[in-house]
């Protein structure tokens, strides 16, 4: 796609897997679309799917406060899912549903052209930093993809289930807040 109407206009039609006829809303993912930060969940939960919104439930408050610590909030960066239809009973994308998806977030990347991606949790990262990617060992750590400084965090619904992972999360937090002052222009 070479804008996002077009891209959103798709995504919003698309009936490339089973979850387009379980969903209620498609998750498009918001925020700026010249945003230089951009973070990336696995799929929409129950709230999102009511709402047509990323990040809007428990796991969005939390990823709200995650965002605050590093000095931004919502309307500096783009949010988004690897899959824009909620998964029945939130169980993880499947390999075909990610496949059926990735389209369209390889699109919203090639239009938003962000210096850093935030991948938020290990379907996330397996999926756009390495297949055999492990999030307990290999959080926070930086590599680059194609002109991209990426890294793995736990999942906001991770830390709500798990707060054991929380100091090491907060120090996931101060890196990428390095890495934003380090590599943006206009985030911070």
């Amino acid at each position: 796609m070479k804008n996002w109407e077009g891209l959103y206009a798709a995504c919003m039609s698309c009936q490339n897997c089973p979850l387009a006829q379980t969903r209620t809303n498609v998750v498009f993912g918001e925020g700026p679309t010249n945003a230089e930060v951009m973070f990336i969940g696995e799929g929409p939960g129950e709230q999102e799917d009511r709402t047509g919104r990323p990040f809007v439930g428990r796991g969005g408050q939390l990823l709200d406060e995650m965002l605050g610590i590093m000095g931004l909030d919502r309307s500096r960066v783009y949010i988004a899912n690897m899959v824009k239809c909620r998964p029945p009973g939130n169980r993880d994308p499947l390999a075909e549903e990610q496949e059926a998806c990735i389209g369209y977030l390889r699109n919203q990347v090639a239009l938003l052209r962000p210096k850093i991606i935030v991948c938020l949790g290990r379907i996330a990262a397996m999926k756009l930093i390495r297949p055999d990617f492990k999030i307990t060992r290999e959080h926070g750590q930086w590599v680059e993809k194609a002109g991209v400084q990426m890294t793995a965090i736990y999942h906001p619904a991770a830390l709500l289930r798990d707060l054991s992972k929380r100091p090491e999360t907060f120090a996931d937090l101060k890196s990428i807040r390095e890495h934003i002052q380090a590599v943006c222009d206009h985030t911070l």
